[in-house]
This record gives C-alpha cells, structure tokens and sequence, in this order.
C-alpha cells in the first residue's frame, strides 16, 4: 500500500478560541490516520505489542498551511517515506475531503522499532514486506 487516507471530522473540542483547530491536536490525528494504515496492512498496533514490539516517536514535525474549523471533513494521507534497518518515517498530508489541491497541513514522525527493554530491533519482517516507501508530495 503506497498510502493510506483516514478521515476525520474536526469536533468543537478541536478548536481553540479563534475557532480554529487547535495546533497540537494534528499530532493526534497522525496517529490515529498512522494506527489506521497499520490496521488496513493487517498490522495492528495491538499485535505488535503482544509481541514486544514498540514504536517510540523519535522525532515530529508539523507545517501549517491554512486552518480548519469545527465540523470540517478532514483527509490524513498517510505514507512510509522511509524503512530502515530499526526505524520507519510517516509523512501526512491534510486536506479537506474532495479538495487535495488545499492543503492544510503536512508533517511527518520518525519511529523506532524497540523490544521491552526499549534497545532497537530490527524492522519485523511482515512489516518490511507489507510496507511500501512512497513520498508523498507536498
């Protein structure tokens, strides 16, 4: 799967006084759109931590093109741009469902596979075969 599209209406508590979403809750929304993309693969997060393995976030960036407001329908393209030996890079793209060319917001998160004892293991092997690295364009 070169990517995965979750949707998400903004609700009231999304937005802050200027009646705007609010800036960190984004990071939620990568999350929910990244455990998504993992469940469509067949991967849920779950499993994985039945398993001992975890995925840490490393590292996060958002930029902000315009603003959404409550009730907005909201598209989190989600893809891999990168698969490492122990590490993984999601890339985001947030649009208003039907109108990709308006671009809310972009980001990405870097995640390092990890056993119980949180030292890096090597990507799992269903991950690595089910996941392919595709760049999404800004």
């Amino acid at each position: 799967m070169n990517y995965f599209d979750y949707e998400y209406r903004v609700r009231y508590s999304d937005t802050d006084k200027m009646a705007v979403s609010y800036y960190a809750n984004y990071f939620l929304w990568f999350e929910a759109a990244r455990t998504e993309y993992f469940r469509a693969l067949g991967l849920p997060y779950t499993d994985c931590e039945k398993e001992g393995i975890y995925l840490p976030v490393v590292e996060a960036q958002a930029k902000y093109h315009s603003s959404s407001t409550y009730d907005d329908l909201l598209v989190v393209r989600t893809s891999v741009s990168l698969l490492r030996r122990s590490s993984m890079r999601f890339e985001y793209r947030v649009f208003p469902k039907g109108d990709e060319a308006k671009l809310i917001a972009t980001g990405f998160t870097v995640h390092v596979f990890v056993n119980d004892s949180m030292r890096p293991i090597s990507v799992p092997p269903r991950v690595r075969e089910n996941v392919k690295t595709f760049v999404l364009l800004a």
